[in-house]
């Protein structure tokens, strides 16, 4: 299979001449997704290759966002080569993020990759081995973090509610994907709850997990082939306990994409519905059966903060230009991973699974 090269100045795309030159691999539905984010933030990075296993798929997708200047292919190996870009955006299926990340890193490039980190926690472990043996970033793009409505909520939280006990999360959506969703074993969990685990952990200060006790199953009507619903409760660093609960075939009443939460403390409960602003009650001291509740003002929700994937690119970009250490960078990453693979275990042993990093 051929590779095509095209040739004009990185102006022609409409970056800076400082901006980072970046591969990116997979050009599937999230693939032109980044490839758009990466084309709208000129001031951030330039696209200079794109490749893909499917004959020509990198170079119509290309096409189809009206990008030039970008060498497209089928080798991985020969446009890092050819390319040699400033980093990677690995947005391939999760069986493949171990080899092409281990691959940019042992050349030296710095990696951007998209969730889950890996398809096991030994591909994880060795990535992030590939990481420190090349001593270049790798980070997982755990984009809902960059939510403002989040950030506001975790702010919330720590302000008003004291030593926080509980947190839970609920997730009912019926999402009607087709393609391989539909055939994977804990599809919920493996593609989806990663989000809602990394952001327990962000609300309660990236807290540390400890164990969980899980069940998933999937309900008679479900179109998915694996269980596409789950139920688990973990403990968290200093006795946190956060519940989830979610389904992939809920039809109806849906709860938004972010999951809708509720954290208790000692002083009082924050709730977020995943689409307005947070909103809270605090203790204001006993008032008979009911103690006498106080309504938090909202706080005022960050404006023109860049949200999702592009969130994700800034925060990764400003990373390599000062050394900062940003959110999802590996060593932290793989916690919440851990938490996706010790509920399908505990799942499937029906125990209380430690978790283990």
């Amino acid at each position: 299979m051929s590779d095509t090269a095209e040739t004009s100045s990185p102006a022609a795309v409409g970056s800076s001449p400082a901006a980072p030159r970046a591969l990116l691999v997979g050009a599937g539905g999230m693939g032109k997704t980044w490839g758009k984010n990466v084309k709208g933030h000129p001031e951030l990075a330039m696209l200079a290759g794109w490749v893909d296993l499917r004959d020509g798929a990198a170079a119509a997708a290309a096409d189809e966002l009206e990008l030039t200047g970008v060498v497209t292919g089928t080798d991985f190996a020969k446009l890092l080569a050819d390319v040699r870009p400033d980093f990677v955006i690995d947005v391939t299926i999760p069986e493949a993020h171990h080899d092409v990340t281990v691959a940019a890193l042992a050349a030296g490039v710095p990696v951007l990759g998209e969730k889950p980190m890996a398809h096991t926690m030994e591909a994880a472990r060795e990535m992030i081995a590939a990481s420190e043996r090349s001593g270049k970033l790798y980070m997982v793009s755990q984009s809902r973090r960059y939510d403002g409505r989040l950030r506001a909520f975790r702010e919330q939280i720590a302000a008003n509610l004291g030593a926080v006990g509980i947190l839970n999360a609920d997730f009912y959506i019926g999402a009607h994907f087709g393609g391989f969703r539909d055939e994977m074993d804990s599809v919920l969990l493996l593609d989806m709850a990663i989000h809602s685990f990394d952001q327990a952990r962000y609300l309660l200060g990236d807290a540390d997990p400890v164990s969980v006790y899980c069940e998933e199953f999937n309900p008679s009507w479900s179109w998915y082939k694996g269980d596409a619903s789950a139920t688990a409760l973990f403990e968290m660093a200093n006795g946190v306990r956060f519940t989830y609960r979610g389904s992939w075939c809920a039809e109806g009443l849906s709860s938004s994409w972010e999951c809708d939460w509720r954290a208790v403390g000692s002083n009082g409960t924050a709730k977020w519905d995943g689409n307005g602003a947070p909103v809270v009650q605090t203790v204001l001291g006993p008032n008979g059966f009911m103690s006498k509740m106080n309504d938090v003002a909202t706080a005022e929700l960050p404006q023109n903060v860049p949200g999702g994937i592009a969130g994700s690119l800034l925060d990764f970009v400003n990373a390599l230009k000062t050394g900062a250490t940003p959110m999802g960078e590996c060593h932290d990453n793989i916690k919440s991973l851990a938490m996706v693979f010790a509920a399908i275990e505990s799942a499937k042993t029906g125990q209380r699974v430690p978790i283990v990093i």
